[in-house]
């Protein structure tokens, strides 16, 4: 029996979604265009906000920031739910091997008095400063315009509340419960962390989620993760026999790396829409910069000491350059 193998193609008759279409063309949608654009809800909202009947549940004039597309300020790594778990799932795997490295080699064991005594001053407190990243970027989500803005500050909430995490595991193998209790206290009472703490709860009671945005992501983030892990943890403990809480932070500082460019596409977007953005953005950029290096310089004093202004002034010089790159002046 003779069998006549033929391929026929067939035509799908929808090649998307109709929103898509509308906003693409009629072509086959990525996974990302599908999970983040144009579903943000818009119309038959059944009731206003009882504590603010003034504005819409889901309201884009609730900032001070205009945009006609809101959908423009989309996240260059592409993140929608299932890309951005098995990117975390990878790094998690990652961290875990170098905790499991660090414990069975007894690498822990060898820092010296000071350099532990030092990493658990300076690290173990920065869990309360994530979990206060954690509401902040929480805030930006609910309270933000359009997916593709709000959906990855949920992801950078979820990653904050990691952060906090391990910054909690490094505590309690370098001292125990004692430690965490210490750092708790050092975050509620220690005069090098009362200013920081001030400027995350002052953080939590900004109600223009794009400006939350630039307080938390773009102000303190921008010089707390270069300054922290960094220049003392990569520069300065690395070199002085701490390689393993470099180790133990690597998280951080590759997260920083990845959602940076993220947290800068969201700034020139939004400033390269009108004049009237790009001068509200710098405003408040100016603002929060200047309150975010005065609470964190008795932070990076208690490793650097008498070269903490000239650290931070070269880290604010950094900062700078970076944000004239995305066309933000300050």
């Amino acid at each position: 029996m003779h069998i006549d193998l033929r391929t026929v193609s067939i035509q799908p008759l929808r090649q998307t979604f109709d929103h898509l279409a509308r906003r693409f063309g009629d072509k086959p949608s990525s996974r990302y265009q599908e999970g983040s654009y144009d579903i943000q809800p818009e119309e038959n909202l059944h009731y206003r906000p009882t504590w603010d009947p003034e504005q819409e549940l889901y309201d884009a004039s609730i900032t001070k920031i205009v945009m006609r597309d809101w959908y423009a300020l989309k996240d260059p790594r592409q993140f929608y739910y299932s890309t951005y778990t098995l990117a975390r799932a990878r790094q998690q795997e990652n961290t875990e091997a170098n905790f499991n490295f660090v414990e069975t080699r007894g690498l822990a064991d060898m820092l010296s008095d000071d350099l532990r005594s030092c990493a658990l001053n300076l690290l173990v407190p920065l869990r309360h400063a994530a979990w206060g990243a954690n509401l902040n970027n929480t805030f930006i989500c609910g309270y933000g315009y359009s997916t593709v803005f709000t959906q990855p500050c949920m992801y950078h909430a979820m990653d904050n509340l990691g952060s906090a995490q391990y910054l909690s595991r490094i505590g309690l193998l370098l001292g125990g419960t004692e430690a965490l209790e210490e750092g708790k206290v050092a975050w509620m009472e220690g005069d090098a962390w009362q200013a920081l703490r001030r400027y995350t709860e002052d953080c939590m009671v900004v109600r223009d989620p794009f400006e939350l945005f630039v307080a938390q992501n773009v102000a303190l983030d921008g010089l707390l993760y270069p300054l922290v892990y960094g220049r003392i943890v990569d520069d300065r403990f690395a070199v002085n026999g701490g390689s393993a809480v470099a180790m133990l932070t690597q998280f951080m500082s590759d997260w920083f790396e990845e959602t940076r460019k993220w947290v800068d596409a969201v700034m020139k977007v939004a400033a390269a829409e009108s004049e009237q953005n790009r001068e509200q953005l710098q405003a408040w950029t100016t603002v929060w910069r200047d309150r975010a290096a005065a609470a964190l310089l008795p932070v990076i004093e208690q490793v650097f000491a008498d070269q903490a202004d000239e650290v931070m002034a070269e880290q604010l010089i950094a900062f700078k350059a970076r944000l004239e790159k995305v066309g933000i002046v300050v």
